[in-house]
């Protein structure tokens, strides 16, 4: 049985991971310190679940404090590791860049090199289509990054090329997953979808930034697992991946599905288009589809009703619901 150690793995995705590598009968390390960016509750409440499963095993430390880390390292023999812990909000990063550069930069590195030390199998980081910025469409791996507009972005490059240092330095093999837009059940409460659900459900405002032309190319949690799985297993000494969906989608769009599933109209009201925001993601997969076999199957009509019935179903607290993030 391999031991893979999950950083963020109360958050979203990690959660979600967690949840699937223990179905597969991995055994599972889950480091997070409940970021305090949205509600600790709602991080607990993903993995309370999981405690009573002999194979997981959760530390609340943060990736910044090397000690614990190595702490974490020593006492289990770990196989893998997969990155998801970090400062996450594209918008938020502009008003605070430097802890965004503490936790994604500092912590990265605190990382690739326990794992270089402990001779890691694979280690994937989950970067993000922020480090594309402004540029052509769709977006290839081949393309230079040179236009990147939020710090947040940056830190994420950054983070792609310490791994590129470690994999050529250390001999340590690391994939690096570009994620777009996820969403889905559990979601942050800060992410678009999510909150636009909640605000239409209570016939509140929706803001949006811009006029509603904004495209993403948003990607199914189910999908971005099944993509984080498949490079799990793969052995590469150093490769970039997209993991999208590969079909931009304009935001009016997203909004008139969640209105169509919640049966209600949106009361909106048009804002000025705010700095970091990008016109369009749309990732090119061609390269996921021929190394991972990645194929994206969750359409954005039945991924839409799933995480309205979600959310339905729930009792999301307003105290959790902080600002928008596309």
């Amino acid at each position: 049985m391999e031991t893979i150690l999950v950083t963020g793995g109360a958050g979203f995705i990690g959660s979600h991971v967690c949840e699937q590598l223990l179905k597969l009968g991995y055994k599972v390390i889950c480091v997070d310190n409940f970021d305090k960016y949205y509600s600790q509750e709602i991080k607990k409440n993903n993995i309370r679940n999981f405690l009573e499963n002999k194979n997981f095993y959760f530390h609340e430390n943060n990736i910044c404090n090397f000690n614990d880390l190595e702490k974490v390292f020593s006492e289990n023999k770990i196989n893998k590791v997969i990155h998801l812990a970090a400062k996450v909000g594209v918008r938020s990063s502009i008003n605070n860049p430097s802890i965004y550069e503490k936790i994604n930069v500092k912590g990265t590195l605190n990382l690739l090199e326990l794992s270089s030390r402990f001779k890691i199998k694979n280690f994937i980081f989950t970067s993000s289509s922020s480090v594309y910025g402004v540029n052509k469409t769709p977006f290839s791996e081949k393309d230079k990054t040179r236009k990147i507009i939020s710090p947040y972005g940056l830190t994420k490059r950054t983070g792609e090329i310490l791994c590129k240092l470690y994999s050529e330095l250390y001999n340590l093999d690391v994939i690096c997953l570009r994620l777009f837009t996820v969403y889905g059940p559990r979601c942050r409460p800060d992410m678009a979808i999510y909150k636009f659900t909640k605000l239409i459900l209570e016939g509140n405002e929706v803001l949006i930034y811009g006029d509603g032309d904004i495209k993403r190319d948003y990607t199914n949690i189910k999908d971005v697992v099944n993509g984080i799985l498949s490079a799990l297993n793969k052995k590469f000494r150093f490769e970039i991946i997209n993991i999208g969906n590969s079909n931009p989608i304009k935001l009016q769009r997203i909004i008139s599905l969640i209105e169509k599933n919640l049966n209600k109209k949106s009361k909106l009201k048009l804002l000025p288009k705010q700095e970091g925001d990008v016109p369009i993601t749309h990732a090119d997969i061609s390269k996921a589809k021929r190394l991972l076999g990645y194929e994206p199957k969750v359409n954005i009509e039945i991924g839409i009703k799933k995480i309205v019935d979600y959310f339905i179903t729930k009792d999301i607290k307003k105290k959790d619901i902080h600002k928008i993030e596309l």
